[in-house]
């Protein structure tokens, strides 16, 4: 299973997702779901994925590929310090405009190639994967920004189709959900920091954990500031991190405060 979750505020963006895989209660694996692209100066953008693995291995891998000068070797570092994937660039065409997140004039351009690659490789992979009884199952959250333009946030489905967040709508989630929403609707707002914004979606993934094994550390945490073109701020966080195993016990102690602080129900006499 997986959670990940992207906010969206004034100050800039925040991604955060989870490492763990499972299937099944004895297959247990860490894989890492934040993928970073980025030009510095020129645009940051980050991808961070949920369902089937290696459809989004697949997707990842073929956004780095394309944004590769030509000749250049397929071979290409992972945002993991110890993985590496390969690929070729003729089984990664460019987008159907000749573009990729290299070129992409804007965040909306460079969401619709993200789109684009999902339906390459839904061609290529669906149908084999249906004659084994598996669904096509991949959800993307993508953000980042170009300059030029302000910071932006997508949410792509598997049919390649994607929505932006709005001010209304400042965060999106993708796997195991709904156990990290509450928090994220009643502190969520554009007038955060990116520090807490950062503590809100720390928050939001250790009520994720807390109620669903199958999400787990360790953890993928960006930062990124609005108009600084970088990746700046950006840490694994394991289950010796000191800050996230403070966070954790001090909301919980909070909680149980505040719980106990509440009038008991006076429905009878």
């Amino acid at each position: 299973m997986t959670y990940c979750t992207a906010v969206r505020i004034d100050a800039g963006l925040v991604f955060l997702s989870d490492s763990r895989t499972n299937a099944g209660v004895d297959q247990i694996s860490t894989f890492r779901k934040m993928h970073v692209y980025e030009v510095p100066g020129e645009r940051v953008m980050v991808l961070l994925s949920s369902g089937n693995l290696s459809l989004s291995q697949a997707v990842a891998s073929s956004l780095r590929v394309q944004m590769k000068p030509a000749g250049e070797s397929g071979e290409m570092a992972q945002d993991g310090p110890h993985s590496r994937s390969t690929a070729t660039a003729d089984e990664t065409p460019q987008a159907d405009d000749g573009r990729n997140l290299g070129t992409a004039p804007n965040m909306f351009s460079a969401a619709r190639i993200v789109g684009e690659t999902v339906r390459r490789v839904h061609a290529r992979e669906a149908a084999a994967l249906k004659d084994f009884g598996i669904d096509f199952n991949i959800n993307l959250i993508f953000g980042g920004q170009i300059r030029g333009e302000a910071p932006r946030l997508f949410n792509v489905y598997a049919a390649g189709n994607f929505i932006e967040a709005t001010s209304e709508t400042p965060y999106f989630q993708i796997g195991e959900s709904k156990y990290g929403k509450p928090i994220m609707d009643r502190v969520v707002d554009g007038d955060l920091s990116l520090d807490e914004a950062a503590k809100c979606c720390l928050i939001s993934m250790d009520s994720t954990m807390k109620s669903n094994l199958s999400v787990g550390l360790p953890l993928d945490l960006l930062c990124y500031e609005t108009d600084s073109l970088r990746v700046t701020r950006q840490a694994m966080i394991d289950g010796k991190d000191p800050y996230f195993a403070s966070l954790r016990e001090r909301w919980g102690e909070q909680l149980r405060k505040v719980f106990s602080e509440l009038p008991d129900p006076a429905y009878w006499p």
